[in-house]
């Protein structure tokens, strides 16, 4: 019996396939030869009766630096003036790591301020109910 068994696998929504091979399959993609962008890795299968398999993996390719944008998300209405801060972070270099700006610098947390603002409050309500002088007398 011939094992006519077939992988082909195409890229985004070329006719072409761009590897073909015989199961079991195990293959490099290499991204740096795709754009960055979103895309879709389409696998056809063919069983030794003739019947195709179609398995679609949508992934997105990003070779280049990573954006990050502070102050305006997508889909936001805005009116007025917005100040907006963009970060980009490479992986070119790996023998030189800088501290300095190679984080997106962002506010404090809401929640990190209500437990100051709580400690502080205790704070002061102890002192103001607890502080008498004569609870503090020393034994000596």
């Amino acid at each position: 019996m011939e094992d006519n068994r077939t992988v082909k696998i195409f890229l985004d929504s070329d006719s072409k396939p761009f590897a073909e091979f015989a199961p079991p399959v195990k293959f490099v993609l290499d991204t740096t030869k795709i754009p960055d962008g979103k895309h879709m890795l389409k696998i056809i299968a063919k069983s030794t009766s003739g019947k195709e398999g179609v398995k679609t993996i949508p992934f997105e390719v990003r070779n280049g630096p990573d954006i990050s944008v502070l102050g305006l998300k997508e889909g936001e209405v805005v009116n007025q003036q917005i100040p907006i801060t963009v970060n980009s972070y490479g992986s070119e270099r790996n023998d030189f790591f800088m501290i300095r700006g190679s984080e997106t610098p962002q506010a404090i947390p809401a929640w990190v301020w209500a437990l100051i603002i709580s400690f502080a409050g205790f704070a002061v309500f102890y002192f103001t109910m607890f502080w008498n002088p004569e609870l503090y007398k020393s034994f000596f």
